[in-house]
């Protein structure tokens, strides 16, 4: 059924290296902007970028990708944004996993193609919320999807925030669905939740996976719409934020809050999961740990 869709799989390969392109761009422009502050006379931070492969069995080419970190910024104290495109075969738990969620047609034939960028950011600012997004294809014989979503993770929290956060993916999703804002909005709520802590991870935002319409361009587009969304929803905040002065208490409520998104990815988070199963470079999967975290 979904054999013969290289196209769309180098169509969708493509912007989202054009999505990391924009997104860094924007990132080190923020970085040069920043005039104020206690960073403010260092360098202004620059992304490296490494290649990253993943690994397969038999040694054979499994595709890769590019890991852009920069660490100890004036604005950021560490963000990744990393794209990946690779393929191979699902393992038992991968297959068991999605067949567990209503992915249809992955046991006969468990080859798959994955394509995606990944973002997290950990701010200098303890009032400058964290913010993870990310979007991305996945394709196997016989069938194919979208997934994907962002949300914020302040330590102090701003309900101003929190509101342009939301209206910005709320005018993304209404171009597509009269539901889809409510729908994923819900599920973010649902699975950025920390069950043994009982709590969320941040204020949410929206999540999606397994988007198949039947209409593979228009979840394209909307996926693309999502990606688009980000800068518009997160650069406000930071530029509101990123200058408001912060005591030694504000700074340690982030680190304790940082602990929280550590336990979150590593125990929870289905894109490590799947990237730690598969094979896929670790350093990159787990890009999204922050540098310092303290526990209670």
């Amino acid at each position: 059924m979904t054999e013969m869709m290289q196209d769309e799989k180098a169509r969708a390969a493509a912007w989202f290296g054009e999505l990391r392109d924009r997104i860094v761009a924007a990132f080190e422009a923020l970085e040069d902007s920043q005039a104020t502050g206690p960073f403010a006379a260092a360098a202004p931070g620059r992304f490296e970028v490494t290649e990253t492969k993943r690994s397969s069995e038999d040694g054979s080419d499994a595709g890769g990708g590019l890991m852009s970190v920069m660490r100890g910024g004036r604005v950021f104290e560490k963000v990744g944004v990393n794209i990946s495109t690779v393929h191979g075969t699902l393992g038992v738990a991968a297959q068991k996993s999605m067949a567990a969620r209503g992915v249809p047609g992955i046991e006969p034939d468990p080859r798959f193609w994955a394509s995606g960028i990944s973002l997290v950011a950990h701010m200098q600012n303890p009032h400058t919320p964290a913010v993870h997004m990310n979007t991305r294809m996945f394709w196997t014989p016989n069938a194919w999807w979208f997934g994907g979503g962002a949300d914020l993770n302040p330590c102090i929290e701003y309900a101003e925030d929190t509101a342009g956060f939301h209206a910005a993916l709320k005018s993304a999703c209404d171009a597509h669905g009269p539901d889809y804002y409510d729908r994923f909005k819900a599920w973010a709520d649902e699975y950025f939740y920390i069950p043994h802590r009982h709590r969320a991870r941040g204020v949410g935002g929206i999540f999606y996976d397994d988007l198949n319409t039947g209409d593979w361009e228009a979840d394209f587009a909307f996926t693309q719409d999502v990606g688009r969304a980000f800068l518009p929803a997160f650069l406000p905040v930071t530029e509101r934020r990123r200058d408001t002065g912060w005591s030694e208490a504000d700074k340690d409520t982030q680190l304790i809050h940082r602990g929280l998104y550590a336990e979150y990815n590593l125990v929870y988070d289905r894109g490590t999961k799947f990237g730690l199963a598969t094979g896929h470079d670790a350093n990159a999967v787990l890009m999204s740990l922050p540098p310092l975290a303290k526990w209670v």
